[in-house]
């Protein structure tokens, strides 16, 4: 195997992180970004509501910093808020300049302005967005920018694990390789690897986020030593579509934020009675609330209704969601649609400083898959695109100024396979996966107890063992390298989980409904303490 593949950085990840990251960078290093299909496709792409900026001269960074630590319960690090939110203005112009063409609208004097809306926890309208479409805008123009420059593209190569020294301290060199044209493996070498695989929505049965969010960053670092945290702050997103054949529809926040209200069967509204804020609290609220009526009510689905709006109205600002729900046989402008909650994004992950840092050398972690402490215990509605744009930013000088220094390259070594055979079982990989998933979702979901968490303690555990005895005896496969990253997450989902004896943000548990000032402060996981 030849093993000659060095670079300066290397990212794994093609969302709006990695490639943030890989543009922000100096022309002088030698930079590659792994994508583990197309380039294009990630959560980023599939963000439909905006980037939550201070634009408006009646708005102020004060109130986004004072809006995002109320939303985070408690465990918001405000230095880290104050310095994300404040570059809030930086990252849409910068965006503006590669390309991303974002909704306007006409002044009372005439000129075009950025059209801002406003979505859950917010108390301005402070929400930049492209219509309904903003992730596709800003990574069409993110991946247009990326083709035109010097760095390298590997697609369709998924991360196996990270190689990392036997010294202390620790250090990353580099990454294993599964290249799935041709089921061979590949060890590539790095100066800098940075994680910026996105979440793992996809350890959940419902999830709005697409199969490639499988949780690979979060489980490499956890097996190569880094300390993660909050994992148990799991948004579920309250409004995806319910409909067998719809896989993964979100429909945006911003739909109630413009009127949309949320109705039982019979049409009675019920947000209200939840939350002062009714709709627009923040999602942890609503999710709960929908969840809640589903299950007292025996439900398999509430409603959102906007057709109270114009059809033309509803065109314009939400072209995806219309047309998305038409293929399905539903008229957003006409009729109420059926919803339900789904996994949608992690408030926890790898933990990092605000260049990105992890607490192994050489190694960074940026995006959903990190954990800088601007989230809490719940995430307010489009503070993670500006996250992965500010903390890809201040990686990328961080970096620079690293490798501007006197830095070599280190030998990594070959994959060895010797031991390994080829499976004639793929059916026990689609079964655990399954399995899986629906553990997660029946006992560690947006309600929780003590005894749920308790059975899926002991299943997951079977798991681990299964998975670990099969990627032990066979050769290398997608399904498997994210099925064995699965696994691992949701086993440190349950530990966080079980450790966390409240109600706090993301998290309720039936045991203990009320927040408790013992449990203000990190939930943080030391794999050297496991």
């Amino acid at each position: 195997m030849n093993n000659e593949e060095y670079y300066d950085v290397l990212i794994i990840g093609s969302g709006a992180a990695g490639l943030t990251l890989a543009l922000s960078l100096p022309d002088s290093l030698k930079v590659a970004v792994l994508s583990k299909t197309t380039i294009e496709e990630n959560a980023t792409f599939y963000a439909q509501g905006g980037i939550s900026a201070v634009i408006d001269d009646s708005d102020s960074i004060a109130a986004h910093v004072e809006d995002t630590v109320r939303t985070g319960g408690g465990l918001c690090k405000p230095e880290t808020v104050q310095f994300i939110v404040e570059r809030g203005r930086e990252s849409i112009d910068w965006l503006s300049s590669k390309g991303v063409s974002f909704s306007k609208r006409r002044s009372k004097s005439g000129r075009q302005e950025l059209h801002l809306t406003q979505e859950g926890g917010h108390s301005a309208r402070r929400v930049v967005h492209a219509a309904d479409k903003t992730g596709e805008a800003i990574e069409n123009a993110l991946v247009s920018r990326f083709r035109k420059s010097s760095v390298g593209l590997f697609e369709n190569h998924i991360a196996i694990d990270l190689i990392c020294s036997h010294s202390l301290p620790k250090r990353c060199d580099g990454v294993f390789v599964l290249d799935k044209s041709n089921n061979q493996i590949r060890s590539i070498g790095a100066k800098i690897t940075v994680l910026a695989t996105g979440g793992a929505g996809k350890v959940y049965l419902y999830t709005s986020n697409p199969d490639v969010s499988t949780g690979d960053g979060i489980a490499m670092a956890w097996r190569a030593g880094c300390r993660v945290a909050n994992m148990e702050f799991v948004q579920f997103h309250p409004t995806c579509l319910y409909h067998p054949d719809a896989k993964s529809l979100l429909l945006t926040e911003a739909l109630r934020g413009e009127g949309g209200i949320l109705r039982l069967p019979n049409g009675r509204r019920f947000a209200e009675g939840y939350h002062p804020m009714g709709e627009l609290a923040p999602r942890d609220a609503v999710a709960q609330a929908i969840d809640t009526e589903m299950k007292k009510g025996g439900y398999d689905h509430v409603y959102l209704d906007i057709s109270h709006k114009s059809e033309d109205f509803i065109k314009k600002h939400f072209p995806n969601a219309y047309e998305g729900c038409l293929r399905f046989g539903f008229d957003l402008s006409s009729q109420p649609i059926p919803i339900v909650p789904a996994a949608h994004y992690f408030c926890g992950g790898v933990v990092t400083d605000l260049k990105g840092r992890t607490n192994i050398e050489n190694l960074y972690s940026i995006g959903e898959t990190g954990c800088t402490g601007l989230h809490g215990a719940n995430r307010m509605a489009s503070n993670s695109l500006l996250e992965c744009l500010v903390l890809a930013e201040s990686s990328a000088a961080a970096i620079a100024d690293k490798l501007d220094k006197k830095s070599t390259f280190v030998k990594i070594p070959d994959w060895d396979e010797s031991l390994v055979v080829d499976s004639e079982e793929e059916v026990v990989v689609s079964h655990n996966w399954d399995e899986l998933r629906r553990v997660m979702w029946n006992y560690v979901g947006i309600v929780r107890s003590s005894s749920r968490l308790q059975k899926a303690r002991r299943r997951i555990d079977l798991l681990k063992l299964e998975i670990a005895e099969f990627y032990g005896s066979y050769k290398m496969k997608s399904d498997l390298i994210e099925l064995r990253n699965l696994v691992q997450v949701a086993d440190l989902i349950i530990k966080s989980a079980t450790h966390r004896k409240e109600s706090r943000g993301l998290h309720y548990t039936l045991d203990y409904p009320e927040s408790n000032q013992k449990y203000n402060e990190d939930t943080l996981l030391d794999p050297q303490e496991d």
